[in-house]
């Protein structure tokens, strides 16, 4: 079934592919612009004076920057993973190609055919030996073609990577560890392409979760993950694969894994989100500041295990009024442990109940995913509602 499943999907036309579904109200801007050090980034589309990132470090003397959209900014880090570390290899179905969303492409004619492959469909195998490689010391860049299918792999990932270093004392690991997978909505995934699954690999102790939102974060959160002395499980918003724009870095940088950002900043309400929600919210804030005179202050995770407390509680403390939002479902999304983790360190901070901005609990339906998804106008209602009470 999931083979013919798979087989109408690379079928359908590109320009079936990648229209979008979405009315005014579920709309992304063309392009993000993200900040680097000592760089100012601008697009054709949208222009913004980027700000320091403290947590973004260089390996290069080379800091000149080019325009990438997220699948290419994904496909340069791959490239310098490879070239940097001879024992990484990277393999998943269809990766040799360049893979679904073609962040693989040309990889195997660079690094050659023993270090850039495709696995059988079996995500399942592809962990397993993922997790063998690594535990003999190599460097794994394992692809879950889509996030939806790494659910036959998640006995080898929580039982055996998540928990590697913890069964032998620390005696071995398997830090060379990490799996890239496409997560969340596109406009016209249905039920098998489109779910958020980071809560369950969250939930489980020895894992790091990241979940970049534009193509800078994408580069060097991945470069970290790969260098990451623990296994990482990367998830990559598709719907931003394409339409997400930024000037990079060309050269080697990594990003802190563990250490969000403030992506705007305010004093009224914060906000809290993380991967493709994140220019959702943007929106949302931008609509609130000009509509209500509401300034509200974004702060964008990256990495949602381990999380920013620290960040997020000072911001909360400053406004005391708090929205969080994510795509996947709402009953033990991971906007519960935010609120909880709130409402236990700063409760007496709060002028407002905390909302919650997310998914329904219902599996993901196709013809009504604009209804589903959690989007401007209802973010931005959440942000009135909790202003005003």
């Amino acid at each position: 079934m999931r083979k013919v499943q798979r087989s109408l999907y690379r079928s359908l036309s590109s320009k079936t592919r990648n229209k979008s579904l979405y009315n005014y109200r579920h709309v992304l801007p063309t392009t993000v612009t993200s900040s680097i050090r000592h760089h100012s980034s601008t697009t054709t589309e949208v222009s913004t004076t980027s700000s320091l990132d403290p947590h973004i470090k260089f390996n290069t003397n080379d800091t000149t920057t080019t325009q990438m959209n997220l699948f290419t900014s994904i496909n340069s880090a791959l490239d310098i993973a490879l070239s940097t570390h001879p024992t990484s290899i990277l393999f998943g179905e269809d990766v040799s190609f360049g893979g679904v969303f073609r962040c693989s492409l040309d990889l195997l004619s660079k690094h050659g055919a023993h270090r850039v492959f495709n696995t059988p469909l079996s995500e399942q195998g592809i962990a397993g030996f993922a997790i063998g490689y690594a535990a003999l010391s190599g460097i794994s860049i394992a692809e879950i073609q889509f996030a939806d299918y790494i659910f036959p792999a998640i006995d080898q990932i929580i039982n055996e990577a998540a928990k590697y270093r913890y069964r032998s004392g620390n005696l071995f690991s398997v830090g060379g560890l990490t799996f890239r997978t496409p997560y969340g909505a596109v406009g016209h995934g249905g039920l098998y392409h489109s779910q958020s699954p980071e809560t369950h690999f969250i939930h489980t102790p020895g894992l790091k979760v990241v979940i970049p939102s534009n193509p800078v974060e994408a580069k060097g959160l991945l470069l970290a993950s790969i260098r990451d002395p623990n296994p990482v499980i990367f998830f990559e918003p598709k719907r931003l694969y394409r339409s997400s724009v930024a000037q990079v870095p060309v050269g080697d940088y990594e990003i802190e894994l563990g250490k969000g950002k403030i992506e705007i900043e305010g004093s009224d309400v914060t906000v809290i989100g993380y991967g493709a929600q994140i220019e959702v919210l943007k929106l949302a804030c931008k609509k609130a500041r000009e509509e209500e005179g509401i300034n509200c202050e974004l702060v964008n995770l990256r990495t949602v295990a381990p999380w920013d407390e620290e960040l997020v509680m000072k911001s909360v403390r400053k406004t005391g009024r708090v929205v969080v939002s994510h795509e996947a479902p709402r009953v033990l999304g991971f906007g519960s442990e935010i609120v909880a983790r709130i409402v236990e360190k700063e409760f007496l901070r709060l002028e407002a109940p905390v909302e919650r901005v997310t998914g329904y609990d219902t599996p993901f339906p196709m013809i009504y995913e604009k209804y589903y998804m959690p989007d401007v106008l209802k973010c931005f209602e959440a942000i009135k509602k909790v202003a005003k009470y």
